[in-house]
């Protein structure tokens, strides 16, 4: 069966790095796009990064432009997200996601808990 099992959260300071990785199994990895999504409990869902089949198109929220980068490996069925200069706002837990969409995966249509294949996610920590 499908699973994502999400690593590498942890506590930082602000401006701080953190790669959190996804391992996917169960599935043609190589044939779906990907996403990263994060909860927190005022804000709910939020949409992260998006990563085509091939890798050779990703997306970001404009929150995370410029700071966070998605990236993933076929060869070995992971998914990564790199993520630096962490604000406290960036505290939440992150998600791997297998999206049901193509937009989805984008962020032109909002994540949906019962929509996709989802891990069980990563906590991530930024205060000083």
């Amino acid at each position: 069966q499908v699973q994502l099992v999400e690593s590498g959260g942890g506590s930082v300071q602000p401006g701080g790095s953190l790669r959190l990785s996804c391992a996917a199994s169960g599935f043609p990895f190589n044939t779906y796009w990907m996403t990263w999504v994060r909860q927190t409990p005022g804000k709910g869902l939020e949409w992260v990064a998006g990563i085509s089949m091939r890798g050779d198109k990703t997306y970001y929220a404009e929150s995370v432009q410029g700071r966070f980068a998605v990236s993933r490996t076929n060869d070995d069925d992971i998914l990564f997200l790199e993520m630096t200069n962490l604000q406290t706002e960036d505290t939440a837990l992150y998600y791997c996601l297998r999206p049901s969409t193509v937009s989805q995966a984008m962020g032109t249509t909002p994540p949906r808990k019962d929509e996709g294949y989802w891990g069980q996610g990563t906590q991530v920590t930024v205060s000083s």
